[in-house]
């Protein structure tokens, strides 16, 4: 079955060609991606494990939220969570996080301020297993996000959908989002047929972005922002 797909499945030439035209030429879409540059293995090896913390607790909270609100009340998020040591919230008591639903410098949601306590663990444990929580994120292929995806949503709290791919994509990791506008180019492109929730349809769509990995010589940034572009808006 994923041998006949993909034999219809567009190149990314031919999505690029199209983005192209919608975006004043190859030269203007050339600038936008260039904005799409992933951080290298080694510099995501530097991030301290505060700052992974901090990032998936920032994209948590906008997950279902006007993004400008939390960006806003970020500085009060910091001071209020004394800027995300792991350890410190790895061992956060019941009280601690009651005291932070009650706190005006946050969004008080008792659920997502649990979550940083249980994604504090989540990143100890990575510590513990790999070094740093950034030396795991640097070392996993990007020819298997898929599968990484499924470790932070089984591993770690409330780091399912949009939310940990937004979150890898904004701290720097090589990675697609499977935004509305990319999810329609992906069925455009011929590699699904409806927005990819199974593990059938996520791993159709990891081949496809492999394939024009290869093909292109760009990392997945750049083609996903492509397919995000090649869509009329």
């Amino acid at each position: 079955m994923r041998r006949r797909r993909n034999k219809t499945v567009q190149t990314y030439q031919a999505i690029f060609d199209r983005a192209a035209e919608r975006h004043g030429g190859a030269a203007a879409l050339e600038a936008k991606l260039a904005e799409a540059q992933p951080k290298s293995p080694a510099e995501l090896a530097t991030i301290p494990d505060d700052r992974w913390l901090a990032e998936m607790t920032r994209r948590i909270f906008q997950a279902g939220f006007n993004w400008s609100v939390i960006d806003n009340k970020w500085d009060g998020f910091e001071a209020a969570f004394e800027g995300f040591d792991v350890g410190r919230w790895a061992m956060a008591s019941d009280d601690d996080l009651d005291r932070l639903a009650r706190d005006t410098r946050i969004v008080r949601n008792p659920q997502k301020i649990r979550t940083v306590r249980e994604n504090a663990v989540f990143l100890a444990d990575l510590a513990k297993e790999h070094g740093s929580a950034g030396r795991f994120f640097a070392d996993y292929l990007v020819t298997d996000q898929v599968g990484l995806l499924d470790i932070m949503k089984k591993r770690g709290s409330r780091l399912g959908g949009t939310s940990a791919q937004y979150f890898l994509w904004l701290i720097g990791k090589d990675a697609f989002i499977l935004s509305r506008d990319v999810t329609a180019a992906l069925i455009a492109a011929g590699v699904v047929d409806k927005p990819p929730t199974s593990a059938k349809a996520l791993r159709a769509v990891q081949d496809a972005f492999n394939a024009w990995m290869s093909e292109s010589g760009r990392p997945l940034k750049q083609i996903s922002r492509t397919l995000a572009l090649s869509i009329d808006a």
